[in-house]
């Protein structure tokens, strides 16, 4: 079993720091993706390379012990991202293929000041 948890699940908008700890055996990545208010984190669906679809993807921390994107966040390490919020909800995801589906995402919540 994969997961991702955020903590804590609810920040206050405007600029978010997301550190991302691969406490983990695989590399993993965590995308940022806003979440309508009909969407469940989850939902989203995939295609063929077992890949949800990127567009929206606000950024991502998907380098070992450095910000932004890169190869991946190797375990055992820590990867990060900056990003300015607007209050709404946010779906946190590994696009690594195959591990959406094996449950790596989470809900991130952003309220107003």
């Amino acid at each position: 079993m994969m997961r991702l948890i955020a903590h804590p699940t609810t920040v206050t908008a405007g600029t978010v720091s997301l550190r991302a700890v691969n406490a983990g055996y695989l590399t993993h990545e965590v995308m940022v993706l806003p979440l309508s208010a009909a969407q469940a984190p989850g939902q989203r669906p995939t295609g063929p390379d077992r890949r949800i679809d990127e567009t929206g993807n606000l950024g991502e921390a998907s380098r070992s012990c450095g910000a932004g994107a890169g190869d991946g966040i190797a375990p055992g390490t820590t990867g990060w991202i900056t990003l300015t919020l607007r209050p709404g909800r946010y779906e946190l995801v590994c696009n690594i293929p195959g591990h959406y589906l094996a449950g790596m995402y989470t809900e991130l919540d952003v309220t107003g000041r």
